[in-house]
């Protein structure tokens, strides 16, 4: 597939007026959950909901994060997930869930995110 990235808009769940732009975040549909750094999440004020949750990285290294929830956006497409707070060394990566809850897929060949069509209610 290549790895490419897409801009995004985060918000606070909460207070919806509070938002960012992630102008570059890595399409991963490896990795389960998205992450954004802790730092624009602090700015958000997004609150951390789970503290030192586990994750295993590709290389087997395991690593503890904050977990917490905000609103995702790309164009007309939005959700509500969880984030992960990324720390210095971290990519921001829009997780496989992120994407799907924006019912959104990859177009391999043009490398960028497409709707996926109609959501099966069964």
């Amino acid at each position: 597939m290549g790895a490419f990235h897409v801009s995004c808009q985060v918000e606070n769940h909460v207070h919806r007026s509070l938002s960012a732009e992630v102008p570059q975040i890595l399409v991963d549909t490896g990795r389960e959950c998205t992450w954004v750094s802790a730092e624009t999440l602090g700015r958000l004020r997004v609150k951390v909901e789970e503290k030192d949750m586990t994750f295993v990285m590709a290389n087997g290294k395991i690593l503890t994060r904050n977990v917490g929830f905000a609103v995702i956006r790309i164009g007309e497409h939005v959700t509500i997930d969880e984030v992960v707070f990324g720390q210095e060394g971290d990519l921001e990566t829009l997780g496989a869930r992120t994407l799907e809850g924006l019912n959104l897929v990859v177009d391999p060949t043009r490398k960028r995110l497409v709707a996926g069509g109609p959501v099966p209610a069964a």
